[in-house]
């Protein structure tokens, strides 16, 4: 554990961001360990101020960051101060927390953590081990509490009940879908994971679900708890229809373009976001024409993400079987010329063998890459080879990588004019992707 002055190395230099990041992963001796009692307390050192005078926090397996996306472009184009945490990040810690669509400067992020690491030591007999996603979610709302913000929305890390983003009592909470991932720490099964995400709902405050057949479980817990539930298909309607869609709560309807993000469940999401904006009309601007350009406007990397070249590269951050099915879904309607070749990676937590099911019809060739050099959870190249090897044909793997970036360039190498490059399975994945797709004809 840590010890010593908060903001200094023993050599009594100070901390940079990177050193501060190296340091909160030496802390606390689990990555992940779910509770609230270590961080509240912590956030009860610091004065526990409110990040803002509204909150809304978004769970769930799938969609959480595009909700948010959403919810910060409508929001913003209505004239509201807004801040967003986000997890995990793709090419910069700062990307975790913005304010106003600005990433948070190395300096302000310092600053919160020099403030958490004094009070998370000041009872020297007894300091608090915080987990790296604890301190950054202090730090989240460190920085909200300081910014005179309209509107702070908090994306969950993993679960909602014992998540440290769930030591907020949002005034509006998201549950965009639920299935099955983290089985480690949420259960085996939808009603199990679905009890563990409706942790976020409140006594008598608005409760959005976001699919229209949502496990029995979180339901139950909903009505149970005395939530205010507004549920996609019941409370609120929303239908696909092209060019333009419709969204419709009670008397309430608004015709709606396309999002600029791609995925087929993205006006669900969308959806999802209006039903929050629309449960709290009494205390913010209802304004269809920023909701509708926030929908058109709203954007996030890794999701669909396309870069025009020969061939053409997509990179989507899916890593557990609801992903895959979804950009499974999106491979099939807008069908290649040629190839779909496959760049994947993956957590050996994950149900590699439910993602390869639902991908497996629509790619032709699979370059795999090792993730085990950015994760201790992360497989080799040979691991993740031996674990999809009983689902497609040994001829439809092409190639084995050490990492993303030698899996991309060997599948670039290999190439035909007409053929797609997909690149999934993690953030871990994306991350490098984004940065072969700078540096590459793309």
């Amino acid at each position: 554990m840590a010890s010593g002055a908060a903001s200094t190395h023993q050599s009594g230099a100070k901390r940079s961001l990177p050193d501060w990041l190296d340091h909160q992963q030496r802390v606390h001796p689990r990555a992940i360990e779910l509770g609230l009692d270590r961080v509240r307390e912590v956030w009860r050192r610091l004065g526990a101020p409110a990040p803002a005078p509204i909150v809304v926090t978004v769970g769930g397996t799938n969609g959480k960051g595009s909700t948010v996306a959403f919810l910060e472009a409508m929001l913003g184009e209505s004239g509201k101060r807004v801040g967003a945490y986000t997890s995990p990040h793709l090419l910069r810690y700062n990307e975790r927390v913005r304010v106003a669509g600005v990433d948070a400067s190395d300096a302000a992020l310092i600053d919160a953590f020099e403030r958490i690491e004094a009070a998370r030591l000041a009872d020297p007999v007894a300091p608090v081990a915080l987990t790296y996603f604890e301190y950054g979610t202090l730090a989240a709302l460190w920085i909200f509490a300081h910014e005179r913000l309209d509107v702070a929305l908090l994306e969950v890390g993993l679960g909602g009940r014992l998540d440290a983003v769930n030591l907020v009592d949002a005034d509006v909470a998201i549950v965009t879908t639920v299935d099955l991932d983290h089985q480690d720490w949420l259960g085996n099964d939808r009603d199990a994971i679905g009890r563990e995400k409706a942790g976020i709902f409140r006594v008598g405050r608005p409760a959005i679900v976001g699919e229209s057949d949502p496990p029995s479980a979180l339901l139950e817990y909903a009505t149970r708890l005395g939530a205010d539930l507004r549920r996609a298909g019941r409370d609120y309607v929303f239908d696909d229809a092209a060019p333009d869609w419709h969204w419709r709560a009670d008397a309430t309807e608004l015709v709606l373009p396309r999002p600029l993000l791609a995925a087929p469940c993205q006006t669900g999401n969308a959806a999802a976001a209006i039903a929050a904006l629309h449960a709290l009309r009494d205390r913010l601007d209802w304004n269809p024409a920023a909701i509708a350009q926030g929908v058109r406007t709203a954007k996030l990397g890794a999701r669909l993400q396309r870069f025009a070249g020969a061939p053409e590269l997509v990179v989507d951050v899916a890593h557990n079987p609801q992903a895959a099915r979804m950009l499974a879904a999106w491979l099939r309607s807008e069908p290649s010329s040629g190839r779909t070749i496959a760049v994947f990676g993956a957590l050996g937590d994950k149900d590699i063998d439910g993602i390869v099911h639902a991908l497996a019809p629509c790619i032709d060739a699979w370059y795999l890459a090792g993730l085990e050099r950015d994760s201790p959870r992360g497989l080799s190249a040979q691991a993740l080879r031996e674990r999809i090897g009983a689902r497609i044909a040994p001829e439809a793997i092409a190639s084995v990588g050490e990492d993303i970036t030698q899996a991309l360039a060997l599948a670039f190498a290999q190439a035909m004019p007409g053929d797609r490059v997909v690149a999934f399975g993690s953030f871990m994945v994306a991350a490098p992707a984004l940065e072969f797709a700078a540096t590459c004809a793309c």
